[in-house]
């Protein structure tokens, strides 16, 4: 089976959506959920910029599992229209993505937005990683229901 991919989108691709990447990668794993691939791009990404140094702290910290080779994308059309879901990190991002139904936010998901640390200290980073793994079960829930082998949900009514 083809694995579904979940992209997460902010800004610029070096701080929250790839803290979004890991964490949602590590709970997978941890809940032998499967099927899903987990990235995430930014709006206005420059191609190839490292993960800032606080959010890779904040993630060591935490003892998540991070590509040490993280370097930022820019999100595409095309990447958008092939993924199972797509989560921005704000209700504007997501306004923004509007026409595409595979589109929502941690706002739309959980009833708060994910503010940018970008410049900021360490502990608007650890903050940061603590507001996405809070709303991740809910993520999960919406996002990632498992699937058996023969791709379909095994939700009940999906």
């Amino acid at each position: 089976m083809k694995h579904r991919k979940i992209v997460f989108v902010c800004t610029g691709n070096t701080c929250r959506s790839p803290m979004a990447e890991a964490a949602l990668r590590h709970e997978l794993k941890k809940r032998k959920i499967r099927w899903y691939r987990v990235v995430s791009a930014g709006f206005s990404a420059q191609a190839g910029a490292p993960m800032t140094a606080f959010a890779a702290q904040a993630l060591d910290e935490a003892k998540i599992a991070y590509k040490k080779d993280f370097a930022s994308r820019p999100l595409t059309e095309k990447e958008v229209k092939e993924a199972h879901a797509v989560v921005c990190m704000t209700e504007s991002q997501r306004r923004s993505l509007s026409k595409y139904p595979n589109v929502t936010s941690f706002y739309a998901l959980c009833g708060k937005e994910i503010p940018d640390p970008y410049g900021q200290d360490i502990d608007v980073y650890r903050a940061t990683l603590r507001a996405i793994r809070e709303c991740l079960p809910r993520v999960i829930q919406i996002c990632c229901p498992p699937v058996e082998e023969n791709g379909e949900n095994q939700s009940k009514g999906e």
